[in-house]
Parts: C-alpha cells; sequence; structure tokens
C-alpha cells in the first residue's frame, strides 16, 4: 500500500541536510490547490535553520491557500483590502469608515503585523480611541476592526475574530443631549429674521424646515419641490445631499426604510413653503426637481458649507451651542413631552426601528406622526 497523501494544508516531517555553509532544512507541503511543493531555509545551525522554515511555513500556508494577505501582513494591507471590498454601503458609511481608518486605527495599528492582532492589543487601543475621541468613534472603529479582522479569518491568516472576544465600549457621552425649548426657538426665529446675512443666506426658512420636521441637514438639502404636496401638507424624504471625498456633493436616494419617509407638516410650515414657491415662481412646484433650498448661487446647497452659515448665524443670535443636529432633539423631545410614543418619533426621525417585536409586527412610516400638531406651536 502507498504512503497516502498530504492533507491540503499540511507539511511532512522537516528533513535536514549539512552544507558548507551550515544546514538548510526542507519539508514538503500539500497547498490547497492539491499540489506538493518544497519550502526550504538555511541557517549557520540546524536549530535557527528548523525555527526559520516553521516560521515560513506558518506565514505562508494562508498566503497559498486564498491569496495576498499572510499572517505577517500589516495591518495597513489588510484593511485596504478589506475597504477595497465594501460594496453596497451609501457614500456617508463608506466615508466615515475611511475617516476611522485614517484617523484613528492606522496611525495606531497600521505597521502592527497581523498575527498581532491579538485582543489584548485591540482592547489596549480601543480604550485609547475612547479616551481621546469619545465613545462613538471608538464603537465605529470596533466595527471596523471587526470587519476587517473577519476578513483576515476568511484568509486563514487568524484563527478567529479577536474583536469578538472585546467587552462593549462602554462610556459616557462627552455632551450630554439638550433640546431648545418653545420659547427659545421662537426667540430664535425672531433673531434670524432680522439678521440680514443669515437673510442673504436663505438660512431663516431653513432653519424653519428643520425645526418643523426635525430632518437631517443633508435630507433637507437634498429635498426637491417635487417631494412636497402642499395641499396634503406633506413631504417625502426621499435623497440626502452629501459631500464624497474624490467625488465631490452628490445628491444620494435613501436607501434604508427608516430613512425614506412621509412627513405631515404644521400648517405655518405649508405657508413658509408655499410663499417660497411664490417667490421662487413655481406655479407647478409638485413637477419641479429643482431644490426647495437651492444654494445662495444656485444649485444644491453643501451641507457642509450650510453647517458654518448656520453656526454663524446662531452664535449672532446668542445660541452658539446650537446646531442642525439639536433640532431634531428638539422635536424628539416636544413629542415625548406631548405623550407621543418612542415608536412615532422613530418615524419623524427616520431612525431604526427600536425593538425586534416593533420591526416584525407594527407598520412603520406612518405620515401621521403627531409632529405637524405639537409644532403648530411654533407659528408667529
Amino acid at each position: 500500500m502507498g504512503r497516502p497523501p498530504l492533507g491540503l494544508g499540511t507539511a511532512g516531517a522537516i528533513r535536514y541536510y549539512k552544507t558548507a555553509t551550515g544546514y538548510r532544512a526542507r519539508v514538503l507541503v500539500r497547498d490547497y490547490d492539491g499540489h506538493v511543493r518544497a519550502l526550504e531555509r538555511r541557517a549557520l545551525s540546524k536549530t535557527a535553520a528548523e525555527r526559520a522554515l516553521k516560521l515560513a511555513l506558518r506565514d505562508r500556508t494562508p498566503a497559498q491557500a486564498r491569496g495576498e494577505l499572510t499572517a505577517d501582513s500589516r495591518v495597513t494591507v489588510l484593511a485596504e483590502t478589506w475597504y477595497a471590498g465594501l460594496d453596497g454601503l451609501s457614500p456617508i458609511t463608506m466615508q466615515a469608515y475611511r475617516d476611522r481608518l485614517d484617523r484613528q486605527l492606522l496611525p495606531r495599528l497600521g505597521q502592527v503585523r497581523i498575527r498581532e492582532l491579538s485582543v489584548g492589543t485591540l482592547d489596549r487601543h480601543l480604550r485609547a480611541i475612547t479616551d481621546t475621541h469619545g465613545v462613538a468613534t471608538a464603537r465605529m472603529c470596533r466595527s471596523v476592526l471587526s470587519g476587517m479582522c473577519t476578513l483576515a479569518a476568511r484568509h486563514d491568516v487568524l484563527a478567529q475574530n479577536p474583536v469578538r472576544a472585546l467587552g462593549p465600549v462602554t462610556g459616557r457621552a462627552k455632551k450630554a443631549p439638550r433640546a431648545l425649548t418653545v420659547p427659545q426657538l421662537r426667540q430664535l426665529r425672531a433673531a434670524l429674521s432680522y439678521d440680514e446675512q443669515a437673510i442673504a443666506r436663505d438660512v431663516p426658512d431653513l432653519v424653519a424646515f428643520l425645526m418643523a420636521t426635525g430632518m437631517r441637514i443633508g435630507e433637507a438639502c437634498g429635498l426637491t419641490w417635487d417631494a412636497v404636496n402642499l395641499e396634503a401638507g406633506t413631504i417625502e424624504v426621499r435623497a440626502a445631499a452629501v459631500r464624497v471625498r474624490g467625488r465631490g456633493l452628490v445628491v444620494k436616494a435613501t436607501k434604508t426604510d427608516t430613512g425614506a419617509r412621509t412627513l405631515m407638516l404644521p400648517r405655518w410650515c405649508v405657508a413658509m413653503l408655499r410663499d417660497r414657491a411664490e417667490r421662487l415662481d413655481l406655479p407647478a412646484a409638485s413637477c419641479s426637481s429643482r431644490p426647495v433650498f437651492p444654494a445662495p448661487l444656485g444649485g444644491w446647497r453643501d451641507p457642509s458649507n450650510t453647517q458654518a452659515d448656520l453656526r454663524e448665524a446662531f452664535v449672532a443670535a446668542g445660541f452658539d451651542w446650537v446646531t442642525s443636529h439639536v433640532f431634531r432633539k428638539t422635536v424628539a423631545t416636544l413629542m415625548d413631552h406631548a405623550g407621543l410614543s418612542s415608536r412615532a418619533a422613530a418615524d419623524q426621525l427616520g431612525h431604526a426601528n427600536t425593538s425586534m417585536t416593533t420591526d416584525v409586527y407594527f407598520g412603520r412610516k406612518v405620515a401621521a406622526t403627531g409632529a405637524a400638531a405639537v409644532l403648530e406651536t411654533l407659528a408667529t
């Protein structure tokens, strides 16, 4: 009976040969393609040659099994391979992952070997990121690391994903959530109505719209007139304007069920939009794909530039702590104070589902969330 073949990915017995300069250690390896190949290393002593050959075996098998990644590859190579393989994600998510790699992970771990990605090493770096950049950033870094290590495990470079053994990233948020009260909202709207620079930048109407809907700034900048139904007093959230590195300003369609939604507007907001349509000479506004809140010089409004305009206007009005995101918190807070459910607030803001039971068995995306009635109190 012949000798049984080596198993895939396994090596035979190491043989040693004396050479003129020391020793040669040689072994036969059966790769994952079924071919048997010889691997050898030379050194001054037999022990050194054996050690070098075993290290070569350790780092070689994954490469032959799956491709370019090896246990001795740098984390930088793993990160770029993982990022290049991402598909179907929104430009915002891709940009967020790229930022986490470039700003937090690669500066700290880029030159580490993949085989050195132990639970302890990852835990120390994530705790440092939490202390320096906050809990939210550390959680996204953990997600990115998990994706990278899963890829390494699929390439047999790591025995398993070490991120799974880490505890959850916990800690207190740097800033407690803060919302505006109804008197503060009225005060801010009044202050903006007298700010000539804010008026020239079309800030008052945009801020009023954010107050009335709790929409994200990118969603407001990406809103078109054909998504506005002035007769029914509703809008459809279909897209968002985002600036993508290397591509510039783009308007992307909302991909998730929670993001794509229909919202009812307070009557005062409907009146404001009707006035805008008349000023823009849009008698058939519902048929126009023009932006509702265009840039001062025309075209799509850049959310980043708009944030800068809002900051200047808010500082001038005495509300230096306010950002566009505060209006989302404010709408949710007002709905909560009015006794509306968290489900209605999640529908209004386009948040993800709060529980699996509600996800599967309850309807979502209702237009009558109650926010329009609550926000009628802002009418002047």
